[in-house]
């Protein structure tokens, strides 16, 4: 009985074995795959596709380590509830922006931002200007472009010049991040205070004014494509260097006396700013005919910070439209 009853066993063991091997597979899709693999089947679902500013398609999902080769660009990931692993140095030297991603390295200045150091910090998302007009007279970074993407890393240009530009940049952030509370607090409620105070501009007023920046090696007059200058255009300000687009090209302090305009405005630029300032300032004592000019009288040769002025002012923005209102129908 008890060799029955053991065969028995054995037999029942043997069937229920074979019914388990006749089950159908387990799932070990992925299981193979390389870790960058996993991640990214992982995070299709969380994939954000949008075009950015030069016209390329690209498609991020999830990423959790990114480059930022611009200050204004870093602040504004972190703006929208993202981290960085990366960021160029403006972004940790320049006044204004505040980076609180721990253990981020540099990538060099914006101007020649150093590709093996980006590479080297294995990102999985980098962000870069496709701006011509900073320091140095080019920030671009597109040449850097087809090395990354055959590195298998994707990488997307934006060019920031006015509070749209920012708007647009910061709703895209938000998409690739998810956090939507960060983009109503510094986009959404930021655009919502300039509408106030564009609100307020005199409809029976248009104030003349020239923008100019000075620098070490001179001065420069903005036309309202520049940032400031589209400021003062949404406050309905004629700034003549529309007008007179010489101005934009050779500077004169007489083509400015002749004019004449109801403000003028002063952005300092460079490392020394206090430098650039002087400058201009012994230049205009040098001309008699300067203390005749209706802004000067009238104490509207004016100053501007460039924290709000000249770096991009990001969820400050509001403010720099606020200090050019009141400067320009605060006594009124």
């Amino acid at each position: 009985m008890k060799k029955i009853t053991f065969a028995l066993a054995a037999l029942l063991a043997l069937g229920v074995a074979g019914c388990a091997t006749s089950q159908e597979p387990a799932n070990t899709e992925g299981a193979n795959q390389p870790a960058a693999e996993q991640a990214a089947t992982a995070g299709a679902e969380d994939a954000v596709a949008f075009t950015d500013d030069l016209g390329n398609e690209v498609t991020v999902a999830n990423p959790q380590r990114v480059v930022a080769c611009m200050g204004s660009f870093a602040n504004a990931w972190e703006l929208a509830g993202g981290t960085l692993v990366g960021v160029s140095d403006d972004a940790l030297t320049a006044e204004g922006f505040a980076i609180e991603s721990p253990d981020v390295a540099t990538v060099g200045d914006f101007t020649n931002v150093n590709l093996e150091s980006i590479i080297a910090l294995e990102p999985d998302f980098v962000i870069m200007t496709s701006g011509t007009g900073g320091r140095g007279g080019d920030s671009s970074q597109v040449d850097l472009r087809e090395a990354l993407v055959s590195s298998g890393i994707p990488v997307a240009y934006f060019e920031v010049t006015t509070f749209d530009d920012y708007l647009r940049l910061m709703r895209t952030f938000a998409d690739i991040t998810g956090d939507e509370a960060a983009y109503e607090q510094n986009a959404a409620s930021v655009q919502q205070a300039i509408e106030g105070i564009k609100s307020q501009v005199p409809a029976d007023e248009a104030p003349t004014a020239l923008v100019m920046t000075t620098y070490s090696g001179g001065t420069r007059v903005q036309s309202s494509g520049t940032m400031t200058g589209a400021m003062l255009a949404d406050l309905g300000v004629r700034n003549l260097a529309d007008e007179n687009r010489s101005l934009l090209k050779d500077f004169s302090l007489e083509s400015v006396i002749e004019l004449d305009p109801d403000f003028i405005f002063v952005i300092p630029m460079g490392n020394d700013a206090e430098a650039a300032t002087a400058a201009l300032n012994e230049a205009t004592a040098a001309n008699p005919a300067w203390n005749s000019l209706s802004a000067v009288q009238n104490g509207h040769y004016v100053t501007l910070d460039p924290k709000l002025f000249l770096s991009k002012p990001n969820a400050n923005w509001d403010e720099s439209y606020q200090v050019l209102y009141d400067t320009l129908y605060g006594q009124n």
